[in-house]
C-alpha cells in the first residue's frame, strides 16, 4: 500500500513539474510619482483593470504610487535597464530626460480648451504618433492619464492679475519650454523636484508653483500655500509605458495591453473633469481662496509668443498645433 502511495505521489510530483501551476499567468508592476490619492493613481488602476478583464485575469498589475519605485527621472531609467515593468510618466520630463522634444506640444500654453478636446486629441492620430515615437527610445508607449488642468498656488497672496504675478519665485519642472512660458508670464521661474514643493511652499524658499488642483490636495499642499488662481494654462498629461520588457511578452497581451491603454484615455480624461469641481469644493473646505485670473486675456497674449517659437523645436509639435486648431 505505502509503496503504491509513494508511486501516485511520484506520479503526481512529475506532472506538476511538467506543468507548472499558473504558467501563463503575470503580474507586472507599473510605478507612478504622485500621491496614491492623485488622479495618477486612479488612471492606472483604471488601465491594470482594463488589461486584468482583457486577458481574463491572467495579467494582473500592480500600481505603486507615492514614488515608491522612483521619481519619473528614475522611472525612465528603471524602464530603460529593465529593472521596472511599467510607468506612468509626466509628459513634460520626456524632452528634458530623453531628449522627446514633440511631447513639449502637449504643454503649449492656452492650446487645449477642455479635457474632452484633450482626450480626443491624444486618441487621435497624433496622439498615436508621439506614442510610436518612443519606439527609438526602446520604450514602448500604451496611452495617457492626465493629471489635471493647471492653474497657480502661492503661498502668501492672492493673485487676480497679471501685474500680481511679477518676480514671484514660481516652482517649474526645469524645462526650457515652462522656464519660457514663465518667464513670459513675469515670474521668476526655479527648477525644483516635485517631492520638494511642500517644503519649498512651507519654509518660503518659493513663493508659488503652478500646479493641478488634484495635487494640491492630494499632496496637502494648501497647508503651506492658501491662494489659487485658476489660469487653465495646460493640461499634464502622463504617459503610459513600457520598457524593453513589453517585447518579452505573448502576442496576445501585447495587444491586450494597448487596446487597454487606447481605451482608457476618454475615460480617465471625462473622471479628471467630473473631479474638478468636487476637488476646488474640498479645497475651498480647507481654507483656501480660489478665484479666476481677472486678465487672462493679457497671459494669453503674453504666452502666444512661446507658443510660435515652439512649433520648429520638434518634429510632430506643428501637427499637433495644427491638429488642436482643427478641432
Amino acid at each position: 500500500m505505502i509503496r503504491r502511495l509513494l508511486a501516485a505521489c511520484a506520479v503526481t510530483l512529475a506532472v506538476g513539474l511538467l506543468q507548472p501551476v499558473n504558467a501563463q499567468e503575470m503580474t507586472l508592476k507599473f510605478g507612478h510619482a504622485a500621491s496614491s490619492k492623485h488622479l495618477f493613481q486612479d488612471g492606472v488602476q483604471m488601465f491594470a483593470d482594463a488589461v486584468a478583464e482583457k486577458t481574463g485575469g491572467k495579467v494582473k498589475i500592480e500600481v505603486y504610487g507615492d514614488r515608491q519605485l522612483g521619481d519619473d527621472k528614475q522611472l525612465l531609467e528603471g524602464l530603460k535597464l529593465g529593472t521596472i515593468d511599467g510607468a506612468l510618466v509626466s509628459a513634460p520630463v520626456l524632452p528634458l530626460v530623453i531628449g522627446a522634444s514633440s511631447f513639449d506640444a502637449l504643454q503649449l500654453p492656452f492650446l487645449v480648451g477642455s479635457y474632452e478636446q484633450m482626450a480626443d486629441l491624444l486618441s487621435s492620430g497624433i496622439g498615436q504618433k508621439l506614442l510610436d515615437s518612443l519606439d527609438e527610445q526602446g520604450l514602448k508607449g500604451l496611452g495617457y492619464i492626465e493629471a489635471g488642468q493647471r492653474h497657480f498656488l502661492a503661498r502668501n497672496k492672492q493673485v487676480e492679475t497679471i501685474d500680481d504675478f511679477k518676480d514671484l519665485k514660481t516652482r517649474i519642472v526645469p524645462t526650457p519650454l515652462h522656464k519660457a512660458i514663465w518667464e513670459a508670464v513675469g515670474t521668476n521661474p526655479t527648477g525644483l523636484a516635485y517631492g520638494e514643493i511642500y517644503s519649498a511652499l512651507e519654509t518660503g524658499t518659493i513663493d508659488a508653483v503652478e500646479i493641478n488642483l488634484s495635487s494640491i490636495l492630494s499632496e496637502s499642499l494648501f497647508q503651506a500655500g492658501k491662494h489659487v488662481t485658476l489660469t487653465g494654462h495646460y493640461f499634464w498629461p502622463g504617459v503610459l509605458m513600457m520598457g524593453s520588457k513589453f517585447k518579452d511578452l505573448p502576442e496576445d497581451v501585447q495587444a491586450a495591453m494597448v487596446e487597454a491603454g487606447h481605451e482608457v484615455i476618454a475615460k480617465h480624461y471625462a473622471l479628471a473633469a467630473s473631479q474638478e469641481a468636487d476637488t476646488k469644493t474640498k479645497l475651498e473646505a480647507e481654507g483656501v481662496t480660489i478665484t479666476p485670473l481677472a486678465d487672462l486675456e493679457a497671459m494669453r497674449k503674453l504666452t502666444q509668443t512661446v507658443v510660435d517659437a515652439w512649433i520648429p523645436k520638434g518634429p510632430l509639435i506643428g501637427e499637433f498645433v495644427k491638429a488642436a486648431h482643427g478641432m
